[in-house]
């Protein structure tokens, strides 16, 4: 991060800021959660989160963030109120120069807090934030309310102007960033990815397609599961369908998926393998990853990811994914570096996997090296961590 710091002292230099997030289990808001708090240590300010704790608090603390436990996940009205005054409280204690929120209900908390303690207020658009009644809009407002609003996506900025048009000057695209540091193919040792094939059961010369999301019913496992399907039924073999991600909502719609193979028949071909600690080798030993979310993505950080991997991607035309995969008609098919899907069509998915799997050697190694250099060139991790910090000088040094 030697960037980072740049000539002579950094602004935020012995600055607290304070980062609030629900939890810190897994996640794209998560990850970034870290990847801030890592850059702030590098440049000498003081990182602090503030969360229910999760599986990802060691690598925060490991990277030089500062946890302090936080009930910042409840959504009830009177638990929100008491934990703005507690949060203020941890404002004044820790001298907390900044508050960044990155999700709607800590967010309400902490404009509370921060009216009271007077210290600027930033948040972060990590998704879309569906709904169109005036009680969700007024709840999804909170967002768009910071004194800078970054949008991980130009689609999160226009979302942002049009639900939210008071909010359209503090807006900041600041896309997601990936460490390349940790997805590059070079740096996978090739035990890594068998010890994954292993675990998910995967059997020598079988082929991974690779659906890596948290289980929430908008990220399209059941859309995957009836592509499946499809190309079962069209001969395809020797190719296991690994849905990897953490269970949500009580297991519910576990309970579907679960279902839906089953319905499907294809349970000894798709396997629920849970979360997975070490993505650049699942990325690596996936043939095909598939986003097929049937609402928008904020911006797609496993296609992403994918891409830095060399993997061939599958996503759905939707929100900032098409930002993320370049396809035509948005691009010529020269300059292809995945595939892109209408939501919810399991066909259109079925075609267009089928396509990827069907990809020779030399086109499949032109694929690669064009996403990689797609990614590299766009979604770096050490550019988010920059303008990150940049936005937070900005408030602070005037």
């Amino acid at each position: 991060m030697a960037e980072l710091r740049g000539r002579g002292k950094h602004p935020l230099a012995g600055r607290t800021i304070l980062q609030i997030i629900p939890e810190l289990n897994s996640g794209g808001a998560e990850r970034a959660t870290i990847e801030i708090a890592a850059a702030l240590a590098a440049v000498g300010a003081r990182p602090l989160v503030a969360s229910e704790g999760g599986r990802m608090v060691s690598e925060l603390q490991a990277k030089g963030g500062l946890w302090r436990a936080f009930p910042a996940r409840s959504k009830n009205p009177l638990t929100m109120l008491v934990n703005q005054r507690r949060l203020a409280e941890l404002i004044r204690a820790e001298s907390v120069a900044l508050v960044h929120a990155r999700s709607r209900a800590p967010a309400w908390v902490a404009y509370g807090a921060t009216q009271r303690t007077g210290v600027p207020f930033v948040t972060t658009f990590h998704g879309a934030y569906s709904g169109s009644s005036p009680l969700k809009l007024r709840y999804n407002s909170i967002m768009a309310k910071g004194d800078v609003v970054i949008a991980n996506s130009a689609f999160i900025a226009e979302r942002i102007a049009r639900l939210h048009p008071f909010a359209a000057e503090r807006v900041r695209v600041i896309e997601r960033g990936v460490d390349f540091r940790l997805f590059s193919p070079s740096e996978v040792d090739p035990a890594r990815v068998q010890a994954l094939r292993q675990a998910w059961q995967v059997a020598p010369g079988e082929r991974i397609v690779l659906l890596a999301a948290r289980l929430s019913p908008w990220k399209g496992h059941k859309i995957l599961i009836e592509a499946a399907q499809h190309l079962m039924s069209r001969g395809l073999s020797n190719t296991k369908f690994i849905l990897a991600g953490d269970v949500q909502d009580r297991g519910t719609y576990l309970k579907e998926v679960d279902a839906a193979i089953a319905k499907a028949g294809l349970g000894h071909v798709v396997r629920r393998t849970g979360h997975c600690a070490d993505m650049p080798a699942a990325l690596l030993a996936a043939s095909l990853v598939v986003v097929p979310s049937t609402e928008p993505e904020a911006f797609g950080r496993v296609a992403a990811e994918a891409q830095a991997m060399g993997a061939a991607v599958v996503v759905t035309d939707l929100g900032g994914l098409p930002e993320v995969v370049l396809a035509p008609t948005g691009v010529d098919a020269g300059a292809r570096t995945g595939w892109r899907v209408p939501p919810g069509d399991a066909q259109a998915l079925a075609a267009a996997m089928e396509e990827a799997l069907g990809l020779g050697a030399s086109a499949r190694e032109a694929l690669s090296a064009r996403a990689r250099a797609h990614v590299l060139r766009r979604f770096s991790v050490e550019r988010m961590q920059a303008e990150t910090l940049a936005a937070y000088a900005a408030l602070l040094v005037r």
